[in-house]
């Protein structure tokens, strides 16, 4: 069902933009139809995914989940980008009271702590994400096309493969990232980055989004490339991750890994019930 009004708000984290719909009252019915509808960015609102906040799920000791999906409309286990602009849309309308968001999420409960500027208002958040799970680091695979790649993989709850490469403005992405995607050893398909390390404290990448393409920014991705730099030796284990929409602060502890970026709100509305209609087929 859709509600007869459906406000909106768009979202930015680091340029990883999203169309959040608030419904505590889970009574939002969200097909894949309607998510790519919504992130269609000369159709509809525009958007690397859809952020649905409702209620935590039962069990589940949090204040708000987060249903995060993907622009195809595949539903993803967790946004790192995406987690912060929930905790500044909560924090700042008093949905949640003081500095601290639970945010449920299919990858488990993240607790966000969020900063506010001179007005009061969120202007970013430390997520933290917990603990990655480093895979195979440096494993030679083939492609579709007959070229190979080498790459680290890391879980941020959901999967990432990592390639470092000598210049990251050059870096293949449109190429290597849907190949490298949807490869036979990632059942589930996999984000993939490019990064280029050029010193301890630095690596700048970017990312190919499983069920997006490239985007701007990634919280998980740019987890997962901070962790696999650490890990083929090439960065600290704090670090500046540059991305093409900003840059997110890495610092990954002997518990777990901890995220601060930025949180934008852009703008409201209210969704046309005839556009939603029409989009759906009638959901």
């Amino acid at each position: 069902m859709r509600p007869a009004d459906l406000p909106f708000t768009k979202v930015h984290g680091a340029g990883n933009d999203f169309v959040l719909l608030c419904d505590l009252e889970d009574a939002l019915d969200l097909p894949p139809a309607a998510v790519r509808a919504l992130c269609d960015r000369r159709r509809g609102i525009g958007g690397d995914g859809v952020i649905r906040v409702g209620a935590p799920r039962a069990g589940v000791d949090a204040d708000v989940f987060m249903d995060y999906r993907n622009a195809d409309g595949s539903i993803a286990e967790m946004c790192g980008n995406g987690v912060r602009t929930v905790a500044k849309y909560v924090a700042d309308r008093g949905i949640v009271e003081g500095d601290v968001v639970r945010v449920d999420t299919r990858a488990g409960t993240k607790h966000v702590r969020c900063h506010r500027g001179s007005d009061g208002r969120v202007t970013g958040c430390t997520v933290d994400m917990g603990a990655p799970v480093p895979g195979v680091v440096g494993e030679e695979l083939v492609l579709g096309d007959g070229s190979t790649v080498t790459v680290t993989t890391v879980s941020m709850g959901n999967p990432h493969a990592v390639i470092v490469v000598d210049d990251v403005a050059a870096a293949p992405v449109h190429v290597v990232g849907p190949l490298l995607e949807r490869h036979e050893v990632f059942g589930e398909g996999t984000n993939v980055e490019f990064i280029t390390v050029p010193d301890r404290g630095t690596v700048h990448g970017r990312i190919w989004e499983r069920g997006v393409g490239e985007t701007l920014a990634s919280g998980t991705g740019g987890s997962a490339m901070a962790v696999a730099a650490a890990l083929v030796g090439l960065a600290d284990r704090e670090v500046d991750v540059h991305l093409p929409g900003g840059i997110l602060t890495i610092a990954w502890t002997d518990e777990t890994l901890f995220v601060t970026g930025p949180a934008v709100e852009v703008a409201s509305g209210i969704v046309d019930e005839t556009w939603w209609a029409t989009a759906t087929g009638g959901t």
